[in-house]
């Protein structure tokens, strides 16, 4: 494991007690490796490595690294950062363009005294910064800055695209004063402040029509064997993350091919109900493909037991409860692997959200009433996607939800809609305290970027996922994993991968509404058919409300009653507590609310313990 820690004054004064301040940030981040430290004479820029190879000095360069560069020549000897400090001194800041793989890294150059920043093109690594005081503090993950804050307060525009998404846009986060780093972005930090931020890359919608389906398929295929192979680079031997589902069961089926039988599969499941058990998808797989499936068993005194550490390590809440079982499945990984691989971002990039076939659906019926479905902006008809629609079976809920207001809107609010979970929070949420920010606007201006240069609703529904929601998804598997010492490779970002990817036309992708047929057809060949021809997509579903009704009723009831959690000033925990027995199956209300108390609890309530970390500098 690796991370990355700093700060840099931007006055170029002497930053007090420096390198107690990099132990503080170092201990708060010991899981991801030993700290090594870097400290500039004048005493005006520190830097912390976390793990053995993560800090390195060249010259007048020195630079902190988290990741793997896969196309360094150095990947094997675990030189990525000499690779990096020999393309700075090639290329300059543009030598981004050239790394394949998943980083996050700073750099100082003590010649013209600029501190470069920059993360991969995904955002699979980390990268979090503020400014106190005039220094610039920044770490692969936000509690490593929270000692350094004045105060810990809620961020109201990233609390209210929390309680919109369950996650963040724009680089926000739920600490104020706290920022992320955008995917594929960089910045130069110099003498009085952040002297640029850029994107240095980006993905673009350029639809290729003069070929067949046929020719993308082998492509496609090609480049995941590709990729996979270039993610197994290394002498030690690898794990995978089988869900059952189709993403990871294709990464881990071409990586077994590789691995000459030593390679490892993990899948967690819970003994609730067939629900919540897709542990015989993940068996078929390793029948097929010769990979040992070690099942974990998650149960309701784990969620118990674990769940306050959960927090912890995400840092702040965001995304659904899968989080939950990722961790759990992690620590037991983490006995037999220390890297794994995952089958990350295929859902975004191939289209294989329900959530698409429902809003498409939709589009399809209005677009055969007007009289418009064959006018070139629809990709399949109402006729062909009928018989796709049997995946829409346990959706009930959120159908009748959809169609309940805004019906036939434009695709833009009937999108939004449907991603937007704040309705289900108008009693619990004080809206009064959320006025002037507008996250459908902000939704907005990445659905309507001009990276999407066609009608396509497919394209703008899974561009806007790619680009909004996957980030967070990496969030967690960047903290669950580094919670145990794993490090976690995910071949489908890989940006020739994605950039080709972004060329099928829909109607190749999402041909008669199957999801991710582009990427079926192209696998056919390496996957079970129990795997290949499922429509009961789960997405690792959680019995958070069944647990909440019944073994960890009290648990969670004592949370949300504590004498801090019944005066929240922007939740009425009073109200979540009348309103836990009503919670419909598969709902992620109660999910949001824990995270949302557990995060203030541990964070807010306890801000003096952070800060006493640095006070202590003092003694």
């Amino acid at each position: 494991m690796s991370g990355i820690a700093g700060m840099i004054n931007l006055k170029h004064e002497r930053i007090p007690n420096l390198e107690h301040r990099l132990q503080v940030m170092g201990k708060l981040l010991e899981h991801r490796g030993k700290s090594q430290l870097w400290m500039h004479p004048n005493g005006h820029v520190g830097l912390a490595g976390l793990g053995e190879k993560a800090l390195r000095s060249a010259g007048c360069k020195t630079v902190i690294y988290d990741g793997e560069i896969y196309n360094s020549p150095d990947i094997n000897k675990g030189l990525d950062t000499d690779a990096i400090i020999q393309a700075v001194e090639t290329s300059g800041v543009d030598c981004l363009d050239n790394f394949r793989g998943m980083f996050a890294f700073a750099m100082w150059n003590d010649d013209n005294q600029i501190l470069f920043c920059t993360r991969d093109r995904f955002g699979i690594k980390p990268f979090y910064y503020t400014i106190v005081d005039n220094i610039f503090y920044f770490a692969s993950e936000a509690k490593a800055l929270v000692p350094f804050l004045n105060s810990v307060e809620i961020d109201i525009d990233g609390f209210k695209d929390y309680i919109t998404f369950q996650y963040y846009l724009d680089g926000k986060t739920l600490f104020k004063g706290i920022k992320e780093l955008l995917p594929a972005h960089a910045m130069l930090v110099g003498d009085g402040g952040l002297a640029k931020i850029w994107r240095y890359w980006d993905v673009y919608y350029n639809l290729d029509f003069d070929h067949t389906p046929q020719y993308f398929e082998r492509e496609l295929k090609s480049l995941i064997e590709e990729s996979v192979t270039l993610h197994l680079k290394g002498d030690i031997p690898f794990g995978a993350y089988v869900s059952g589902g189709l993403d990871s069961s294709i990464v881990a089926s071409v990586a077994s091919y590789h691995d000459e039988g030593e390679l490892l599969g993990f899948h967690g499941k819970f003994n609730y109900g067939n629900e919540y058990d897709e542990s015989h998808y993940a068996r078929a797989l390793g029948q097929k493909c010769g990979i040992s499936i070690e099942e974990v068993s998650i149960t309701a005194q784990d969620f118990v037991d674990n769940i306050r550490t959960v927090i912890y390590h995400l840092d702040y809440p965001t995304m659904g409860p899968g989080s939950f079982p990722q961790f759990m499945v992690a620590k037991h990984a983490s006995n037999k692997r220390k890297i794994m691989l995952g089958g990350q971002g295929g859902d975004e990039i191939f289209g294989g959200y329900v959530r698409y076939l429902i809003a498409y659906f939709e589009q399809c019926v209005k677009a055969a009433i007007d009289g418009t479905i064959y006018d070139g902006n629809f990709i399949v008809t109402y006729e062909s996607i009928i018989p796709n629609l049997v995946s829409l079976q346990q959706y009930k809920p959120l159908l009748k939800q959809f169609w309940q207001e805004g019906l036939f809107e434009d695709m833009d609010k009937r999108y939004f809609h449907l991603i937007n979970r704040a309705g289900l929070l108008q009693k619990e949420i004080r809206w009064e305290y959320l006025v002037d920010y507008s996250p459908f606007e902000t939704f907005c201006s990445t659905f309507h970027t001009d990276s999407v240069q066609n009608e396509s609703y497919f394209d703008r529904m899974t561009h806007f996922d790619f680009k909004s929601g996957l980030p967070p998804m990496l969030q967690v598997e960047d903290r669950v994993s580094s919670a145990h010492g794993i490090q976690v490779r995910l071949p489908y970002l890989d940006h020739p991968l994605v950039e080709f990817a972004a060329t099928i036309p829909s109607n190749v992708k999402f041909k008669d509404g199957t999801l991710k047929n582009v990427l079926r057809q192209a696998m056919r060949d390496t996957l079970p058919s129990e795997i290949l021809d499922r429509k009961d997509k789960m997405g690792f579903p959680t019995p958070i409300v069944e647990w909440a009704k019944n073994e960890a009723r009290d648990f969670i009831c004592d949370i949300f009653s504590s004498q801090k959690a019944l005066q929240r000033e922007l939740i009425d925990n009073r109200l979540v507590l009348q309103g836990l027995e009503k919670e419909e199956k598969y709902s992620r209300k109660i999910w949001g609310l824990l995270c949302l108390e557990l995060w203030q609890q541990e964070f807010c309530d306890n801000q003096g313990a952070y800060r006493k970390l640095v006070r202590e500098e003092a003694k």
